[in-house]
């Protein structure tokens, strides 16, 4: 199950151009400060759950991501709202991400997300949960 879980996670760093994703029993077990940012709850194939999914992002440093750790509480807030079905707030919070990173291709991911919502709304059952397609 881990080995597959793993596999999926690495395929998944394609799909949100990170370079290290790690889910939420791994980051449960972690020692120490790391910069992590939720990047999505996903339902991977072959699992009952959704997966909670996070970004590690301590490779990054002040010049190549000015601001990070105020960017990582926007994308939060950005995700939040996101989730509350709040396209608009969202899309702005995202926006906020990418005045301190303008290559934040994940914010840009999440705003279109937010713009094809908005055309598009879900219907009730909807949680926020993204189904991985693709291995």
């Amino acid at each position: 199950d881990g080995v597959n879980l793993a596999s999926r996670l690495e395929s998944a760093c394609k799909q949100y151009f990170s370079p290290i994703l790690i889910s939420g029993s791994t980051r449960e077990k972690l020692r120490g400060t790391y910069r992590i940012r939720e990047v999505d709850r996903m339902m991977i194939k072959g699992k009952a759950k959704p997966v909670s999914i996070y970004e590690v992002m301590d490779y990054y440093s002040e010049q190549t991501f000015p601001g990070l750790s105020k960017a990582i509480s926007l994308f939060e807030d950005g995700l939040s709202l996101y989730r509350e079905r709040k396209w608009e707030n969202a899309i702005e919070a995202f926006k906020g991400v990418l005045t301190f990173n303008k290559n934040d291709r994940l914010s840009v991911i999440y705003i279109n997300r937010c713009e094809y919502m908005m055309k598009n709304p879900p219907d009730d059952e909807w949680d926020g949960v993204w189904v991985m397609k693709t291995k």
